[in-house]
């Protein structure tokens, strides 16, 4: 199955599929699933733009309205998450995840979908320390702290996700913590000479999503926000092999960074169609044992600007054949 990848969106979903369709035509195959690790800006209105942090020069709708409206549909199911320059409100609406658009799925502030039983699971947002064992206590509207606040990461929804078992695919968009040292560092430092500081002090990354990774321990990792392509290899040590009810603990630390069988089933009174994840009770039994990856591929990329690694596709087997590919519910 090929699977694209992209690092941060940034509203600019006409270019991502584009490009996509650009590398199809190419090669010769055909893109079955599109990741988007961030910074999707899901605008709808004027309103939706008050409620994205971001300095003043950035707020622009972007291409999404003609996705939310149905005068483009996306030409391939597409998952997404959560970054730390969004349509903040919006997202709260589908706090356990749910359809943004028709083929698109926000997997919420934590979550885990199946995709012809590939697991895919991720966090949205970044890590702070100071709000991270907060309740989410933000409001509309949103004020000068609460704009920022509303998209950090909590301890709550990290620990929704350490009771998965392994996981295939996991997406987030903060990096986890001192990931860096686990591929060309010296390169990294070379391009990002900013980056030296806490990368030096253990603080360039989530330590959370360090356990989640030792936990879920996924076969591919993707993340955005750092804006630039970084590779990395996490070797896990000792057995992987779970069973379904399988649970894990965590850690908290402190950083300074701030920075599908899609089908219309039913219609909504609207007159427009309403999406629904299939079931996966029809693919998975309840005593499926999973075993977690030895190593997992850390792969981060850019912003999508021209000249920039924003995109990437991979190859992974799927463990389920359907055509046309199913999105279902993880249980």
């Amino acid at each position: 199955m090929k699977i694209a990848v992209e690092g941060c969106c940034h509203g600019h979903l006409d270019d991502i599929y584009g490009r996509i369709e650009q590398l199809e035509r190419q090669n010769g195959y055909r893109v079955d699933l599109v990741l988007i690790c961030g910074d999707f800006q899901a605008m709808r209105t004027q309103a939706d733009l008050s409620c994205m942090a971001a300095p003043q020069k950035y707020l622009k709708m972007g291409d999404f309205l003609k996705y939310y409206t149905g005068e483009k549909v996306a030409p391939i199911p597409t998952v997404i998450i959560g970054g730390n320059h969004e349509a903040s409100n919006y997202l709260r609406e589908l706090y356990h995840g749910g359809f943004l658009a028709p083929n698109m799925y926000y997997l919420g502030a934590a979550g885990v979908v199946q995709f012809n039983g590939i697991r895919v699971a991720g966090l949205s947002g970044i890590y702070q320390y100071h709000d991270y064992k907060l309740g989410h206590y933000e409001r509309l509207p949103y004020d000068r702290n609460s704009i920022k606040s509303v998209y950090h990461v909590r301890q709550y929804d990290v620990q929704r996700v350490l009771q998965l078992s392994p996981v295939d695919i996991c997406l987030s968009h903060d990096w986890p913590q001192s990931i860096e040292q686990h591929g060309d560092y010296d390169d990294l430092m070379q391009r990002k000479p900013h980056f030296r500081p806490d990368a030096e002090t253990g603080k360039l990354g989530s330590p959370p999503l360090l356990e989640v990774l030792k936990t879920l321990r996924p076969s591919w990792w993707f993340s955005g926000h750092m804006h630039t392509r970084f590779e990395a290899a996490f070797r896990h040590g000792g057995s992987a092999t779970t069973t379904e009810a399988s649970s894990g603990g965590m850690v908290a630390g402190e950083t300074t960074r701030d920075g599908i069988e899609m089908d219309p089933v039913d219609v909504k009174e609207d007159g427009k169609p309403r999406q629904k994840l299939g079931s996966a009770h029809q693919t998975r039994s309840d005593d499926h044992v999973r075993s977690g990856a030895s190593q997992t591929k850390f792969l981060a990329l850019d912003k999508c600007l021209p000249d920039r690694d924003y995109l990437e596709i991979i190859d992974y087997p799927a463990p389920q054949s359907s055509d046309p590919p199913k999105l279902t519910f993880d249980t």
